[in-house]
């Protein structure tokens, strides 16, 4: 017989990202946020290859990160709207972690497995800032598809990628409750 944790398969059952433009002050300090990092690096890695790594942006780095983003914007030649949406991702954060995807070469372990390890590590992540009593909201956005930007200021290598910026914060505002998938039509069931 299992050994159930309500607690915690509650926390799961209404778990709930928060935007990130209602995140607000205060945020995790090093300590606090070193204890949320470790719980999001237990996550599943098929061949202990660790294929991703953190990059924690403080306020002034998600403010620089703000005007790069215009600044890329404006080089790509995108719409005004879409560059103004991604700046605003930035500078209105006082706090973000991107996980970036750094798969590892292997013989073992398809690059895929390693790519979805460092999505498993962006919802652990989110989970862990949701369970601790932070406001945290999981994004990305095209600069986080754009290897020019990536290189030039978050100084990522050649085949690595953003899995997700992870935000944290105090939540200013509680969302309301959203619809949510229907389990049923989404199972198949197989029985032989």
């Amino acid at each position: 017989m299992p050994d159930p944790n309500p607690a915690a398969f509650d926390f799961l059952k209404t778990r709930r990202s928060r935007p990130a433009k209602t995140l607000g002050l205060p945020v995790p300090d090093r300590a606090a946020l070193a204890d949320l990092l470790t719980v999001a690096a237990r996550t599943p890695d098929h061949g202990k290859l660790e294929p991703w790594r953190f990059i924690v942006l403080e306020q002034a780095a998600c403010e620089r990160l703000a005007l790069a983003v215009e600044a890329r914007g404006a080089a790509l030649g995108l719409e005004a709207e879409k560059i103004e949406k991604m700046a605003r991702q930035f500078g209105t954060a006082h706090l973000a972690v991107a996980v970036v995807s750094a798969p590892k070469p292997s013989e073992k372990i398809p690059p895929i497995e390693q790519v979805l390890s460092a999505g498993a590590v962006c919802l652990a992540l989110l989970n862990a800032c949701l369970a601790s009593g932070w406001g945290a909201n999981w994004l990305s956005g095209w600069a986080s598809h754009d290897a020019t930007f990536l290189r030039d200021n978050l100084g990522l290598a050649d085949g690595e990628t953003i899995a997700g910026f992870i935000h944290i914060g105090t939540e200013t505002v509680a969302p309301p409750e959203r619809p949510r998938p229907d389990v049923a039509a989404l199972t198949t069931w197989v029985d032989a």
